[in-house]
């Protein structure tokens, strides 16, 4: 990625971004000496370890090591590429990329171009809505929301008429072509070869990434369509499960506050921001994922899940617990009382009374003790009691391969469990460790070597996923190298150990031999 910028543009686009503000935007500082203190943010810091140097413009933490200039800084936090920091940051100091034309496949999908084609959308769905004759119905669905005009604005809330080909015609107007559209996810392709436009009376709502371009869309339904919410599918540049929605306008409050609060829907999140607890994100109509959690450990060591007080709310959160747990994070559970959801409590109870429904919130394990109880309570069968037992252990399991329960909480937790099971705590322990040894082995990949245990990089991103599941393919049913040999070859991949592996499977399907698992393991 290095190679796409000038060094002289590099050097131009740091002297043009202070770190010290740079970083402030993302922890708090204090001056000590000629230099600032901060808690680092890239490790369970106790302390501030963090020191940021305003004559060098570096960073530099003396607990766990990390350190670097200001782009390297953003790659970091933001978990961004270098291209991308430098695009940040570029565009943070006003500073025009011209950027280098990338040759692709044909038919193959360009995030710039898709980046580019959502920001249009964007702005065309919030034409429609502040029309004043197109979107009054909508208008009036926002009032009566009670979505304040000017966080509409904000949020670039907009309107996909009920129209076919609304957005289609417009595009075309644009030389916007209709495979761009259906790469990015706003037109469905006819069996005929035409096409039609995704979103169809629909209030839309743009989903950013964490630098604020937006990636996606979700649209929520002003007639009849039984599907309420729909969302873009997974793109070049978007996977629900690694997206969260409000991140770029959360994200500072988040990392003041070191706490991250979770909600479910889309009105949720503005609803909080609009009363002004703006450290709230929303899912995208999904299960909370180990992507989720990887992406909110960044900002925040602390996050609280307040789902809806239905049973489907309840359950939503219920799943999620393991999931964070695993990642290390500190996660407490709240729900708001009187069987609403987070919006609608804001604007019955407002903001105080949600802001002490996040405090009052309670610690996954006491949270799933409660569970625990309450399942013996409602079932009389062994089947019920032992599936309330079965949750429990496993959250404990994974709260203790996390670091989250000491030795003394966990001989209270073995004690008690026994009590209610009618175990000895020899027993329950026996049941606990297999729980553990299961989420330490699920909970990577690993090769052997000379007997250790070695931890295998397999690559992030939507390339290196594109390269697993192409050698997945390929071990599978390797006789499809015949129609497409001559199109795969070992440069395509990047990861080493997937290039490796690549490597393998190529040189025994040339010479003709058996690619499968086992051949490529012996």
């Amino acid at each position: 990625m290095a190679g796409r910028f000038e060094h002289s543009l590099v050097v131009r686009i740091q002297q043009a971004c202070d770190i010290v503000d740079v970083v402030g935007e993302h922890l708090s500082l204090v001056k000590k000496g000629k230099d600032l203190v901060g808690m680092c943010p890239f490790h369970n810091d106790h302390r501030p370890s963090m020191y940021v140097s305003p004559s060098k413009q570096i960073f530099k933490c003396f607990a766990c090591g990390v350190g670097g200039d200001v782009i390297k800084f953003v790659q970091m936090r933001e978990n961004l590429g270098f291209g991308q920091a430098v695009e940040r940051l570029a565009n943070r100091a006003g500073i025009k990329i011209e950027k280098q034309v990338v040759q692709r496949a044909a038919g193959e999908a360009d995030p710039e171009m898709i980046l580019r084609a959502n920001e249009w959308a964007a702005r065309l769905f919030a034409g429609g809505l502040w029309d004043e004759q197109k979107g009054a119905d909508a208008r009036n669905y926002i009032a009566q929301r009670q979505i304040r005009s000017d966080m509409a604005k904000k949020w670039q809330l907009g309107l996909a008429i009920d129209s076919w080909d609304e957005l289609c015609k417009a595009a075309a107007a644009r030389k916007i072509s209709p495979r761009l559209l259906e790469q990015a996810g706003l037109a469905v392709a006819r069996e005929s070869g035409q096409f039609y436009d995704k979103f169809r009376n629909r209030l839309m709502f743009p989903i950013w990434d964490a630098t604020g371009k937006v990636i996606a869309f979700g649209g929520r339904a002003l007639g009849t369509d039984p599907a309420k919410y729909m969302n873009s599918p997974t793109t070049a540049v978007f996977d629900k499960s690694n997206s969260l929605y409000g991140l770029h306008f959360a994200r500072h409050s988040i990392v003041a506050k070191d706490l991250a609060v979770v909600v479910e829907g889309y009105m949720d999140c503005l609803m909080s921001h609009q009363f002004g607890v703006e450290n709230v994100v929303a899912t995208l109509g999904t299960s909370l994922t180990a992507g989720h959690a990887r992406i909110l450990r960044r900002y925040a060591r602390k996050i609280v899940l307040v789902f809806d007080s239905d049973v489907a709310g309840m359950e939503a959160a219920n799943r999620s617990l393991e999931v964070f747990l695993s990642e290390g994070i500190d996660i407490r559970i709240a729900s708001v009382p009187q069987g609403k959801d987070p919006c609608d409590f804001l604007l019955a109870a407002g903001k105080e009374a949600f802001e002490n429904v996040i405090n009052n919130a309670v610690d996954v394990m006491e949270y799933k003790w409660s569970r625990l109880l309450d399942g013996f309570e409602r079932s009389d069968t062994i089947a019920g009691q032992k599936a309330a037992a079965e949750e429990f252990l496993n959250t404990a399991a994974a709260a203790i391969n996390a670091g989250k329960i000491d030795t003394v909480s966990r001989g209270l937790i073995i004690g008690r469990l026994g009590r209610v099971l009618g175990l000895t705590t020899a027993q329950v322990n026996g049941e606990l460790a297999k729980r553990i040894k299961k989420v330490a082995e699920k909970g990577s990949y690993f090769a052997v070597e000379n007997q250790k245990v070695v931890s295998v990089d397999l690559g992030e991103g939507f390339y290196a996923k594109a390269q697993r599941e192409m050698l997945e393919v390929l071990l599978n049913e390797p006789k499809l190298v015949e129609c497409c040999g001559q199109k795969i070859t070992v440069d395509m991949f990047e990861v080493p150990i997937l290039r490796h592996i690549a490597s393998k499977v190529l040189e025994l399907l040339a010479s003709g031999g058996d690619a499968g698992v086992s051949a490529v393991l012996a």
